[in-house]
C-alpha cells in the first residue's frame, strides 16, 4: 500500500528537535505526510517546521512540550484531536552514563519519565485511533542497550529494555487490527546524545547518520517487531546475546567504561 495512504495523512514525532527525531520528521515529510512535531525546544521545532514546509509543501504543527512532565499527554492529544494521525513515532529519550549510585536522582526520574512513561502513554492514547482506522503504525525508539544490562549505563539500558518489551507485545496485540508496530534499536548514531552523556563520538565504532537510521526504520514497518540498523550493531547484539549472560554483561561493561574513560582523556 502507498506509504502516505497507509500511514498518513498526519504523523506525530516526539523528540523531533534534533537527531533521529528530526530525521524522522524530514523523511516523513519527504513521503508527503503532514507532521506534528514535539519536543522541549520550540525554536528548533520552528526552524524544522519552516524547512519542511518549504522543501515539501506539507503542513507542520509545532507542539512544544516537556515529556518529563507526567501530564504531557493531555495537551498532545488535544493538539492531534482534529488530525487523522496514522503514524506515531515515539522517539524522545535521553541517557545518563556513570556508576549508578553517583547519578542524580531527579535526572534518573526524568529519564524514566521520558524513556518509559511517555511511550507507554502515547501507545495507550493513540492505539484506539489507529485501530479505528484499520491501518497505521507505531514506532518506538529503543537502543541496542536494551538487549542486555550495560554497566555504567544501567538505568538507561533498563529503560530501553522496557521499550523493547512494550513494543514487541504491542506488535502482537495490534497486528490483527492492521496496525504495524516496530521497535527501532539503534547503536551509535551521529547526534548530540553521546556528547550530552559524556561520550566522545570519535570513540564510537560504526557511527551512523541519523537520516539513514530513520530511513531504514521506516522501510521496516510492517515486518518483524524489532530492527537493529547497521551490520556492526547487529553483530554486537548477536555476540552479547549468544555468549553466556555473565560474559555478555561483563563485555558490555568493559566497552562502556572504556568509551567513558577514553572520552574523558580526550577532553
Amino acid at each position: 500500500m502507498d506509504f502516505r495512504k497507509r500511514f498518513g495523512p498526519w504523523a506525530l514525532v516526539t523528540g523531533a528537535s534534533s537527531g533521529i527525531g528530526a530525521a524522522f520528521a524530514r523523511e516523513l515529510a519527504a513521503h508527503g505526510l503532514d507532521v506534528v512535531v514535539t519536543a522541549r525546544r520550540a525554536d528548533r521545532l520552528d526552524q524544522l517546521a519552516s524547512e519542511l514546509r518549504a522543501a515539501h509543501g506539507v503542513r507542520v504543527e509545532v507542539v512544544a512540550l516537556d515529556l518529563e512532565r507526567p501530564d504531557f499527554i493531555e495537551p498532545l492529544v488535544r493538539a492531534c484531536a482534529d488530525k487523522d494521525v496514522g503514524l506515531v513515532v515515539s522517539n524522545a529519550g535521553f541517557g545518563l552514563k556513570g556508576e549508578h549510585h553517583t547519578l542524580d536522582g531527579a535526572r534518573l526520574t526524568g529519564m524514566l519519565n521520558v524513556n518509559c512513561h511517555a511511550p507507554m502513554l502515547l501507545a495507550r492514547a493513540f492505539a484506539p485511533r489507529l485501530i479505528a482506522r484499520g491501518r497505521g503504525g507505531l514506532l518506538l525508539t529503543g537502543s541496542i542497550e536494551g538487549f542486555i544490562g550495560f554497566p555504567w549505563s544501567a538505568a538507561y539500558a533498563a529503560t530501553k529494555a522496557f521499550v523493547m518489551t512494550l513494543g514487541e507485545a504491542l506488535w502482537a496485540e495490534l497486528r490483527s487490527h492492521g496496525v504495524d508496530v516496530l521497535v527501532l534499536a539503534p547503536g551509535a548514531t551521529d547526534t548530540d546524545a553521546p556528547t550530552l552523556q559524556g561520550i566522545d563520538k570519535h570513540q564510537l565504532a560504526g557511527l551512523m547518520p541519523p537520516a539513514e537510521v530513520a530511513r531504514q526504520a521506516l522501510a521496516r514497518l510492517g515486518g518483524p517487531p524489532l530492527f537493529v540498523p547497521g551490520w556492526l550493531n547487529r553483530a554486537m547484539v548477536r555476540f552479547l546475546t549468544t555468549v553466556p549472560r555473565r560474559m555478555g554483561v561483563l563485555a558490555a561493561g568493559k566497552g562502556m567504561r572504556g568509551a567513558i574513560r577514553r572520552s574523558a582523556r580526550a577532553t
